[in-house]
């Protein structure tokens, strides 16, 4: 199915005690390898797709808030402890959902990798997606 034609997408966590729903698609969507994700998902790299913060609604139960680093709050389920969203002040017009939680995840094609500068040595990727090393805005910052 294509980005254009995502209406309603659902999903949630891995024992079923929170649940989302999504409505329209994704202002983008990326594989991040920054090492915070990495610790955050216990993956070598998390795929994320950003909303208009008004797109998503909580349908059952309520996921509990981590305060991951300044200006962050990552969203997971209290009990199973499945990752389900990313909010930080660098991007205060959206929230970012974890792609592996829908329960339909092929409704949404990843655009690129981001902070590809982190990326594990070892993971040798070929999916043809533009590698973008750190995103420019943190790029003037250092």
């Amino acid at each position: 199915m294509s980005e254009s034609a995502v209406k309603i997408l659902e999903g949630g966590c891995l024992c079923g005690a929170v649940r989302y729903r999504v409505e329209g698609a994704p202002i983008w969507s990326a594989h991040c390898h920054c090492k915070d994700c990495r610790h955050a998902s216990g993956a070598p790299f998390a795929t994320y797709a950003g909303f208009a913060p008004g797109k998503l609604r909580w349908t059952k139960g309520k996921p509990k808030t981590f305060n991951s680093s300044p200006g962050v709050a990552r969203s997971f389920c209290a009990t199973c402890g499945s990752p389900l969203a990313y909010e930080g002040e660098r991007w205060p017009d959206e929230i970012h959902i974890h792609v592996g939680t829908l329960d339909r995840p092929e409704a949404i094609q990843p655009q690129a990798h981001v902070y590809t500068v982190h990326q594990i040595p070892w993971l040798k990727l070929a999916d043809g997606l533009p590698r973008i090393p750190m995103p420019s805005s943190e790029a003037q910052k250092t």
